[in-house]
């Protein structure tokens, strides 16, 4: 702006310029905070930890089922071996009885009649002393 004094103007001072304004300053973090870009790596370690450990969780839990459903087939085993051996044991003792004398002699007169030959209607047959082996 000009300003008249007398006849002669006066020119006024030019105003001072303001600085183009730059990048605005960063907020300086307290010592208790972290910038974003500084909480990224700790908390993407954390994240990796928990899915590690879920999934050392989830092996030991698959882990455990199988042993129960092995132990589950070797109890049933088991109880297989303990049936079979009682059925076995029966089985010989009737097996003993069944070739017992008198339970064959009962078979062969009931079954296909057979019948004791008498004392007195029995004869030997003598081949003679070479054919005797000892």
């Amino acid at each position: 702006m000009a300003a008249w004094a007398g006849n002669a103007a006066i020119a006024a001072p030019a105003p001072a310029r303001r600085p183009k304004p730059g990048p605005a300053p960063k907020a300086k973090p307290t010592p208790g905070q972290r910038s974003p870009a500084a909480r990224r790596p700790g908390l993407l370690a954390g994240v990796v930890w928990i899915v590690a450990l879920a999934a050392l969780l989830a092996g030991v839990v698959a882990l455990n089922v199988a042993v129960l459903q092995l132990n589950q087939r070797l109890e049933g085993a088991n109880e297989r071996v303990a049936e079979l051996k009682a059925a076995n044991l029966a089985l010989s003792g009737e097996l003993s009885s069944a070739g017992s004398a008198p339970q064959v002699a009962a078979i062969a007169h009931n079954r296909l009649g057979l019948v004791p030959a008498a004392p007195d209607k029995t004869t030997y047959v003598d081949l003679g002393a070479a054919h005797r082996t000892r």
